[in-house]
């Protein structure tokens, strides 16, 4: 039995393909049961405290969403096998699918926060032997999981080495018109709303980067948090390429995310 999950199931490796393995897990900070997906590239086979790069996805998504939608596993394979990025792991969970989208913070009826900062590398430990508590961790995201990522890596500089935001939101404010469920009444800390006060607040904020498309709808969002966060010396890089809010845009530019990470882990 699991000594951090109260049941942990894994897919059979007979039936794994591309890499890619399913856990279901009974998480405690939510209290009830939650998915993830990894990818294993081929070059982590032997090694030892590999890196884990979280990847979380919008909402309406689930743990599936970055590799069949988003052909993560296929852009990791592919630069680890040629040499271009550092060997990692890619874990990639749902949000704790309540309702449309969780924000990954706390709520009253579930903790989404300590889900993705805690249990995620722990299942991830427990299940991949080539990781271990001497892992480094890295958090990127799309949409919701950009605000996440950016958010939870702000909040807790000591766990992350890095964090990526694709197409980010900014402000819980934006997921209103999308979602169905009225996010006032999730019980979420006025604090928990706003990416720039996690990062404007945050001691030791670690290296981050973000990037948005020019036809995206949060375009502008992206680019009131640059100038804020330029206007408050908080050193970041910011970047904007072609492209809408869509997966044909975050499956371009995922590659810039994993060498990003890989570049911290070479500095260090």
């Amino acid at each position: 039995m699991s000594t951090c999950f109260h049941t942990v199931e894994v897919s059979d490796p007979t039936f794994e393909t591309g890499g890619l393995r399913q856990v279901t897990a009974k998480s405690r900070a939510i209290g009830g049961r939650v998915d993830m997906t990894l990818h294993l590239p081929s070059a982590v086979q032997g090694l030892r405290h590999v890196p884990i790069v979280i990847l979380l996805h919008g909402i309406y998504g689930s743990h599936w969403g970055w590799a069949l939608s988003g052909g993560a596993h296929r852009t990791n394979e592919q630069l680890s096998g040629a040499g271009e990025i550092v060997p990692m792991i890619l874990a990639m969970p749902s949000d704790g699918l309540w309702g449309d989208g969780t924000g990954y913070v706390r709520h009253t009826r579930g903790d989404y926060e300590s889900w993705i900062v805690e249990e995620v590398p722990a299942l991830v430990r427990e299940v991949v032997p080539e990781t271990d508590a001497g892992s480094p961790l890295f958090l990127a995201g799309l949409s919701m999981g950009g605000f996440g990522a950016l958010r939870l890596g702000a909040r807790h500089p000591d766990r992350f080495r890095a964090m990526s935001g694709l197409s980010s939101a900014t402000h819980l404010d934006q997921l209103k018109d999308a979602v169905e469920e009225d996010l006032s009444l999730a019980g979420i800390a006025p604090g928990d709303w706003s990416l720039f006060e996690a990062l404007r607040t945050s001691v030791g904020v670690p290296p981050f980067r973000f990037d948005c498309g020019t036809e995206d709808f949060l375009l502008e969002a992206n680019r009131r948090l640059h100038n804020e966060l330029d206007q408050a010396g908080i050193v970041h890089t910011y970047r904007e390429y072609p492209g809408g809010h869509t997966w044909e845009y975050w499956r371009a530019h995922l590659a810039e995310t994993l060498r990003f990470f890989s570049g911290v882990l070479g500095e260090s």
